[in-house]
């Protein structure tokens, strides 16, 4: 009993660790993302799935945590590059993956030599990882495990830094999913077109960018002042998420 007890409070470690956004945080990226989709691509993608819409598949990466076949993806969701750094400077640290398979998923999807199965899958962990790396946290910097060891409270409740931007400032609007996607402004084409031109590795730098709002905690006692100031950021970045998966899915199934 007790070893079971263990290795359940390790999985719900690991869980916290690398979840980002929350349920409501992915699935406002993937109904963003469908929005922006050619009718080519959301054809394709809509048999590949079986379909099961973008925002339903991208929690399932978090969910399969629970079946040990899936182990090998437990260091896909973060990374780790140290102030002052880019990720070529840390390329070969194993200290996360989320930029590396972003771009070999991409790329494999790309070739078309995939089984049904592992199409469907590497769509899924696509469609996840993309929101992954726009959760500032999720570029991490060395020494925190991604804010998850910067305690703070929130609202009087005991919590991290982490989970902070993983939903609590989310899930304290009170918007569903859709109502979050849809409170977010559609950036005109120019934009759009911006937002998608840019690499998988500047999306990290980009999320590494604001690491001096994100641990802008005081004395970690955090509320309605925090999230007034820095709740912005998080909604930008879900909608850039979302618009970039959309470029991604599109350079692979709308062509």
């Amino acid at each position: 009993m007790k070893s079971k007890l263990i290795a359940v409070l390790g999985f719900c470690f690991v869980v916290s660790q690398a979840s980002a956004w929350g349920p409501t945080g992915h699935r406002a990226t993937g109904w963003i993302a469908e929005r922006f989709l050619t009718a080519k691509a959301k054809k394709r993608i809509s048999a590949i799935l079986e379909r099961e819409s973008l925002a339903m598949v991208s929690t399932w990466m978090d969910e399969i945590r629970s079946d040990s076949t899936y182990n090998y993806t437990t260091d896909w969701h973060w990374t780790t590059i140290p102030d002052g750094k880019h990720y070529e400077d840390v390329e070969a640290n194993p200290d996360g993956k989320v930029v590396m398979m972003i771009e070999k998923l991409t790329k494999d999807l790309k070739a078309g030599k995939l089984s049904a199965k592992q199409e469907r899958e590497y769509v899924k962990m696509l469609v996840h990882m993309v929101g992954d790396i726009h959760q500032p946290l999720h570029v991490g910097k060395p020494g925190d495990k991604g804010g998850n060891d910067v305690k703070v409270k929130w609202f009087r409740s005991e919590s991290n830094l982490h989970r902070v931007w993983d939903s609590e400032m989310i899930d304290d609007t009170k918007l569903s999913y859709s109502e979050l996607a849809q409170s977010l402004i559609q950036p005109d084409a120019t934009v759009v077109k911006k937002w998608q031109g840019a690499s998988v590795r500047e999306w990290a730098t980009e999320s590494m960018s604001y690491r001096p709002q994100v641990y802008d905690i005081g004395n970690g006692n955090l509320s309605y002042q925090y999230s007034y100031k820095y709740l912005s950021i998080a909604r930008l970045r879900m909608l850039q998420a979302g618009i970039r998966l959309a470029g991604l899915l599109n350079e692979i199934y709308g062509k």
